[in-house]
């Protein structure tokens, strides 16, 4: 076997590995090796289906020293008014650039795509097979452990009978390449209730598809955040910051989870699509108020449980059946975004295994991990400065992962240094905002005073409702 050496081997180059590796490179000296399956860095971009864009604003997305877009509001569409949301081939062209323009360049990053880690740094070719022995003077990272499920690599978890016409969103645009030999699609039946769902409803109805012909098979109804308090820009600091300090609030009055995401609701942190339905679901899917609008069109939702079994005839859920009409396009959405796994520290000793350390900021969090690892030492005080903050994948998950989220925004706030470089750093969405208010701008002053006294009653009402 061949054999190379590094300092840091990190598997895999999508959004956390190249974030983290970006950082690494600008504040130490390292030599480091980036290993891929993907043909191209982007990791699950790469397979994404074109339409998709990014849920939140393309301003606080991607590696800390290169832009994403150009900060500017959309003027027109369901996110009008809004910062810019990057598109799927917009975020993989970016992906590129980083790799080719900063990455490579600096002499100091070697990037094998098309290649597997089998484990101990023994690397293999997918297309030669091929191993390298990759001798790693400092660490391994695992840029991989959350990694998302995609619809065009994810197999359905229900039986798919023969002579069932089921496509991934990606097929969606190519429908009138003859996809379809049985003839264009009259019906369209959405499977999955998360925001590829959403995605894909919105599409068609864009398309030209007619709502009525449009069936959604919804196991669970979701929470979604409001976009608008997602948004960068000193306009929006009452809907930002504000918005920050009546989360806080909710969190510290709530007397059970179910009455926090009502309260979430009523100071327009949070969105439902049916207001006579109480979501039981929330995996911060981040949507636009004329999104919800547009798919409040769809009246044919059936909520009867997952779906067991699609044939030709009929659709088999947990609680019932359906018939299924002639020319039926059925559109699996069942992928999940972030697949189920428990957390576990992120300093491992000669280890390093990325997870979210704020929500919901996977970039942001790995560069944050790169930083600390470049200038603090020792397990204990990085893993003090990192704790891994749980993704909900249930409501009930909601406030623990907050508490999480909070105690490590305690810790930042009360190191001088990181607290400067986050505040310098473009994946922060808000610090900018935050500390660049003028001090005789009562209104904003005040804003931040609130902010700060409901986190801390946040923190004490958290734990009765985890």
């Amino acid at each position: 076997m061949k054999s190379i050496e590094t300092d840091y081997l990190v598997i895999g180059s999508g959004a956390a590995g190249l974030a983290f590796v970006d950082t690494l490179i600008d504040e130490t000296d390292a030599q480091v090796t980036l290993v891929d399956r993907h043909g191209k860095p982007g990791g699950h971009w790469n397979d994404a289906y074109s339409f998709v864009s990014l849920h939140q604003p393309s301003a606080f997305y991607g590696v800390n020293s290169m832009e994403l877009g150009s900060r500017r509001t959309d003027r027109f569409g369901l996110n009008k008014g809004l910062y810019e949301l990057a598109s799927g081939p917009e975020v993989c062209g970016y992906f590129d650039r980083v790799m080719n323009h900063k990455l490579l360049p600096s002499g100091r990053v070697a990037y094998h795509p098309m290649c597997n880690h089998l484990g101990g740094g023994v690397v293999e070719s997918i297309l030669s097979g091929k191993r390298t022995q990759v001798v790693v003077r400092r660490k391994i990272v695992d840029a991989t452990y959350h990694s998302p499920s995609v619809p065009a690599t994810h197999r359905p978890a229900f039986e798919v009978a023969a002579g069932v016409r089921l496509v991934p969103p990606n097929a969606l645009p190519q429908l009138w390449t003859g996809l379809c030999e049985a003839g264009l699609p009259r019906h369209f039946v959405i499977v999955g209730a998360g925001k590829t769902a959403m995605d894909a409803a919105v599409w068609l109805i864009n398309a030209g598809a007619d709502p009525d012909a449009i069936q959604w098979l919804m196991p669970r109804d979701s929470w979604l955040i409001n976009r608008i308090t997602t948004q960068p820009g000193p306009e929006f600091f009452d809907e930002a910051i504000g918005g920050q300090a009546d989360q806080m609030q909710a969190m510290a009055e709530a007397s059970s989870v179910d009455d926090l995401f009502l309260r979430l609701e009523a100071c327009g942190m949070l969105l439902r699509i049916d207001p006579a339905r109480t979501p039981t679901m929330f995996h911060l899917a981040t949507i636009a108020p004329g999104e919800v609008e547009l798919l409040r069109r769809i009246r044919n939702v059936v909520r009867l449980g997952r779906v067991q079994r699609i044939a030709p005839d009929r659709v088999t859920l947990e609680h019932g059946q359906l018939p299924v009409a002639p020319d039926t396009l059925f559109i699996d959405c069942t992928a999940s975004a972030v697949e189920p796994r428990p957390t576990q520290p992120i300093f491992q000793g000669d280890q390093i295994v990325l997870q979210l350390v704020r929500l919901p900021q996977p970039a942001f969090s790995a560069a944050l991990i790169a930083y600390v690892e470049a200038h603090y030492d020792g397990d204990k005080a990085k893993n003090r400065l990192c704790g891994p903050v749980p993704f909900p994948h249930r409501m009930q998950d909601y406030p623990r992962s907050m508490m999480a989220n909070l105690w490590n925004q305690a810790q930042w706030g009360q190191d001088k240094i990181l607290r400067s470089w986050i505040r310098q750093s473009r994946l922060d969405g808000f610090g900018k905002l935050m500390t660049g208010i003028d001090p005789n701008d009562s209104h904003k002053q005040a804003i931040m005073v609130r902010l700060k006294d409901q986190a801390m009653a946040a923190m004490a009402n958290l734990p009765k409702l985890s």
